[in-house]
């Protein structure tokens, strides 16, 4: 048994956004709505597929996804063909390993931020303590983007000079 919150995150181009935070047990497959309504108002738009984990793969969330041409990734619900086909399984394994984000994110927190480790006792506190975590997470990220592009755009600027080194 696990104590503490719950939280689910959603990662757009490799930023972690909270798109779920509770303290009670709850079923995630309920979330999926919730978190696709967030992105379309973040982002004005809704997304072309959602990888997620196997439990919001259910009749609602299939149906909903479908009304609004989102692909819904993961496997079929029922008994597995006996024919596989092969772009569908290519499909499926990229998906499972763009998913690997997701699951990277929690421990990537968990390993250098102290995601797992904390030690708040109000509520409200350690939901600012998990926010905190999560945009710190994010800033870092945002800084590794700089620096690359930083130093990229240095290579470039010394490549393209005629130096003599006497």
């Amino acid at each position: 048994m696990e104590f503490g919150s719950k939280v689910a995150i959603s990662v757009v181009d490799g930023y972690a956004l909270i798109e779920h935070l509770d303290w009670e047990n709850y079923n995630e497959g309920t979330t999926l709505k919730e978190s696709v309504e967030n992105y379309y108002n973040r982002f004005g738009f809704y997304p072309e597929a959602i990888l997620a984990d196997k439990i919001y793969r259910n009749h609602n969330n299939l149906a909903y996804c479908k009304s609004l041409g989102i692909r819904l990734s993961g496997p079929r619900l029922g008994r597995p063909s006996r024919t596989e086909d092969k772009t569908l399984e290519r499909v499926a394994r990229q998906d499972a390993s763009e998913r690997n984000a997701v699951e990277g994110k929690f421990g990537e927190g968990k390993r250098k931020y102290g995601l797992g480790l904390i030690r708040a006792r109000l509520q409200e506190t350690s939901e600012t303590v998990v926010a905190l975590q999560f945009f710190i997470l994010n800033l870092e990220r945002k800084l590794r983007v700089l620096f690359l592009k930083f130093l990229h755009n240095t290579i470039l600027y010394f490549d393209n000079r005629n130096l003599a080194c006497i």
